[in-house]
């Protein structure tokens, strides 16, 4: 048997497998899980294979910078055709569009974050990945073609070069980056914000570029994989203006920091609200919210 032909054998049984799944879910609530989640891992690869492709075509035209644009476009589509699942992008005033560079950060839910990136990703901006990532088949060849930039945070040296690296690309190519300051995914079901690590804005400082917060609404009720909940849904996310960083300096970063998670505290609960159509209220916070650690320590868990 020829590799394309166990190929297809094998997408087709795939395939089979999640639309009787999805049929069961009508009865059986949980097969819905397991069929949105196999269509979301193999959407994810066909995307990875793709996204591989696509960056090593546009480096050679030049144009690698929106590689990752590119093929989060690409998995905004395949995933709202097998899941069900799309996030809506709240931008009025089109910051996504037109702030460059800039440091974009997010708060950092779940698994389901990337198709987030999906459906919001603004042109000319790269992602941080714990190092990791880059063994990945697939995945990590993908985001090692497209400029990612990894990070590993057992090395506090490397990861400061990595950073200090990323500045001078901002600078230089007018590239932006998205990070997520939590550092990892929270799996709340309220809109609780994880204490922040400080990565992102000695970025921001040392690049002297703003920092535009991106507030996703909580999904418990799309995604909860500890109930083992996964429907089909329209998630909000807002796009916060601007917080300039001239003229700050390292000092200066515990406080922006802090001034930011708040901010971001308080849409996330607004946000939510909106969506589930419960009060809740502002969780409180114990210190001030941000890791007293190194400023390299902030990437995409």
């Amino acid at each position: 048997m020829s590799f394309f032909s166990a190929l297809s054998y094998f997408l087709g049984g795939y395939t089979a497998l999640v639309i009787a799944l999805y049929m069961l879910s009508a009865i059986v609530p949980i097969a819905g899980f397991a069929a949105r989640s196999l269509a979301a891992y193999i959407s994810l690869i066909i995307c990875a294979i793709y996204g591989a492709i696509a960056s090593i075509i546009l480096r050679i035209v030049g144009r690698e910078q929106i590689a990752q644009w590119a093929t989060a476009r690409a998995f905004k589509f395949v995933m709202a055709l097998t899941t069900g699942v799309t996030f809506e992008i709240i931008d009025p005033k089109r910051h996504l569009e037109t702030v460059r560079p800039a440091v974009f950060i997010g708060n950092h839910q779940t698994e389901l974050d990337v198709l987030m990136l999906g459906c919001m990703f603004p042109k000319y901006c790269s992602v941080t990945a714990k190092k990791a990532l880059k063994k990945v088949p697939f995945l990590g060849w993908f985001m090692s073609l497209s400029g990612t930039i990894f990070i590993d945070r057992k090395n506090s040296k490397d990861a400061r070069q990595a950073m200090s690296g990323a500045a001078m690309e901002i600078q230089k190519r007018k590239q932006s980056v998205y990070i997520f300051p939590e550092g990892t995914r929270s799996y709340s079901k309220e809109p609780e914000l994880l204490p922040f690590k400080k990565g992102a804005f000695h970025l921001a400082v040392q690049a002297g570029v703003p920092i535009v917060p991106v507030v996703v609404a909580n999904y418990s009720h799309v995604l909860y994989i500890k109930g083992l909940v996964f429907k089909s849904g329209k998630i909000p996310v807002k796009v916060l203006d601007p917080i300039p960083t001239a003229g700050l300096k390292t000092e200066d970063v515990d406080e922006l920091t802090r001034r930011t998670r708040e901010l971001m505290q308080k849409e996330y609960v607004a946000l939510t609200q909106k969506v589930q159509n419960r009060p809740i209220a502002i969780p409180s916070t114990n210190g001030d919210g941000v890791v007293h650690a190194s400023g390299a320590d902030a990437t995409l868990s």
